[in-house]
């Protein structure tokens, strides 16, 4: 059987933790931010943890992270 290939571009924005958990960058920090407030944005710089579905297509998507 021949070796399974990562996805480039989700190995690009997601990250597989040592204990097994993806973490993500938030989205809607890009544009249309003057009706945001301060605190929301500020939030929005953290990193996230993937949950249920969504973190199992990911690690779908990088079968060697």
């Amino acid at each position: 059987m021949p070796k399974m290939k990562t996805h480039k571009g989700a190995a690009k924005r997601f990250k597989v933790t040592g204990s097994g958990k993806v973490t993500a960058k938030k989205s809607g920090l890009r544009h249309i931010l003057t009706k945001k407030t301060t605190k929301r944005k500020r939030s929005l710089r953290q990193t996230t943890v993937l949950q249920g579905k969504d973190a199992q297509n990911v690690k779908v998507l990088l079968p060697y992270l």
